[in-house]
């Protein structure tokens, strides 16, 4: 499989997002925040996200500025080179208000007229 795989990342993002609203079923923010092996199994799948954006940036400049590459990419440097500045609310507020959006936008793009 190539590195760059628009719609694999696609696919990648989508299926993160799936296991992070699997992981949170049940769960409001508190027991999101006692319960180590939930976040950090969300924190993973946020890395697998957040990489698939940047991949998908570097597919070329403004390619798809549907998506905030920018935002992700710092939460991406963050969960991978600054895991000791991680917050929890910034996490549970990116998973609740940001990926639906992401989800939305990307399963439009993979469903609309692109070629990808």
């Amino acid at each position: 499989m190539p590195f760059r795989d628009v719609k694999r990342h696609f696919e990648d993002v989508l299926a993160a997002i799936d296991k992070i609203s699997e992981f949170l079923s049940g769960m409001d923010f508190d027991a999101y925040c006692s319960d180590d092996r939930t976040k950090s199994a969300v924190e993973r799948k946020l890395q697998i996200i957040t990489e698939a954006v940047i991949r998908l940036e570097d597919d070329g400049q403004g390619a798809f500025p549907e998506i905030d590459h920018k935002g992700y990419r710092g939460m991406g440097n963050i969960l991978r080179h600054s895991y000791h500045r991680i917050d929890d609310l910034t996490v549970w507020s990116t998973v609740k208000e940001d990926l639906p959006l992401l989800q939305a936008t990307v399963e439009r793009l993979l469903s609309g007229s692109r070629d990808l």
